[in-house]
């Protein structure tokens, strides 16, 4: 017996010191055996060990010779981002986004397609299913390499996955992840738009630097989200920040201040009209924009109040106003709040949502591949 119980210690210590290099590599690529074993506090031979185990388990390899640092001829080792993929999905009323990301984050593929507003929840949810099974096999991606896979949907998301969504009213109540699942491996994430495109602004976005948060995804419809001390704020069932349900403060319409009766170019978006006219100082535009910047303010400045963010990201599909809505919302909150938060434009365009969705996909996967043995 105490030979039995020695062996699984061993082997679990040995596990444990796997994962220790493995967390050293993911952390920072290429390494040398000789900082591996300064970055780990373990030994030398031990170091060797669990590289020898993660080379065999694809998830380490030797650095290539043009990797290496010049003048040091030691062996290197790095992590294998390409030993996998994750899959983020954007999709909305209007449209659905698809990127495809290796395990280190570097987006490999992107593709964007236009959805019939008036699409059911069934077909749009097979839609869904079917876009991202074309994806993966147009970029040569084996659907057993993909470790986790997260959607974006416009609506809350409970702890346990199950959607309450007024955009999509078909897919209240029902447990998307599941349906998307359906026998794929890897992880299944739903998450809510808003939610993950203030993910999106944390890690690569206007957000960054910034503890405490509010994001305002704009555009059909107006949403909120939270990130504080640095991370998503979803609160107790995934309602945090949802003030565009409450009808009092206006955000539920503010969107109808965007419509543009004015001439519009072959293939362009109406808020793109409607900020080249603003651009040009056309004063229906100018109208317009100061409407929504009206219509908006209520809801930013409650949030303003409850939080007292660092920092306010404006995205979704109104960030072509961005130049002319920024100092309008800065001049309107001024007087409503207590300490004026610095209001910035996102970067990410179009991609904001499924980005968001392939960092909490990563995350998932980086929490299962370094999770301590121990625990």
């Amino acid at each position: 017996m105490r030979k039995r119980t020695r062996g699984h210690d061993l082997a679990g210590l040995r596990r444990l010191n796997t994962t220790v290099v493995l967390r050293a590599l993911h952390r920072r690529s290429p390494q040398t055996l000789a900082e591996l074993a300064a970055g780990t506090a373990l030994s030398r031979p031990t170091v060797e060990a669990a590289l020898e185990d993660l080379t065999a388990q694809g998830w380490v390899t030797e650095a290539a010779a043009g990797e290496r640092a010049r003048g040091r001829p030691a062996r290197r080792f790095r992590f294998r981002a390409e030993a996998g993929y994750v899959l983020g999905a954007d999709i909305g009323l209007h449209k659905m986004v698809l990127l495809l990301a290796d395990l280190g984050g570097t987006v490999l593929a992107h593709e964007r397609a236009d959805i019939d507003p008036a699409m059911g929840g069934g077909p749009r949810l097979a839609l869904l299913q079917r876009s991202m099974e074309d994806f993966l096999a147009a970029h040569g991606a084996r659907r057993d390499a993909v470790r986790a896979r997260c959607v974006g949907v416009p609506g809350v998301v409970d702890t346990g996955g199950h959607v309450t969504s007024v955009v999509v009213p078909e897919w209240s109540g029902v447990d998307l992840g599941r349906h998307l699942a359906d026998g794929e491996p890897g992880h299944t994430l739903v998450e809510n738009d808003v939610n993950l495109a203030v993910l999106a602004e944390r890690w690569q976005g206007a957000a960054t630097l910034a503890g405490d948060v509010v994001c305002v995804l704009t555009g059909h419809r107006v949403s909120c989200a939270l990130a504080i001390g640095g991370r998503l704020h979803r609160g107790g069932r995934g309602g945090a920040g949802e003030l565009g349900l409450l009808p009092l403060l206006g955000l539920n319409t503010a969107q109808d201040a965007l419509a543009w009766p004015g001439p519009r170019r072959p293939g362009e978006s109406e808020v793109a009209a409607l900020a080249r006219a603003a651009d040009a100082a056309d004063p229906r535009a100018l109208a317009a924009t100061a409407d929504f910047a009206d219509r908006l303010t209520p809801g930013i400045a409650a949030l303003a109040l409850a939080v007292d963010p660092e920092l306010i990201v404006l995205t979704g599909g109104a960030t072509p106003l961005g130049s002319h809505l920024v100092p309008l919302l800065e001049e309107r909150l001024r007087p409503l709040t207590l300490h004026l938060p610095r209001v910035a434009l996102s970067t990410l365009g179009e991609r904001g949502v499924a980005l968001g969705a392939v960092r909490k996909a990563l995350d998932r996967v980086e929490e299962e591949l370094l999770a301590d043995p121990a625990d």
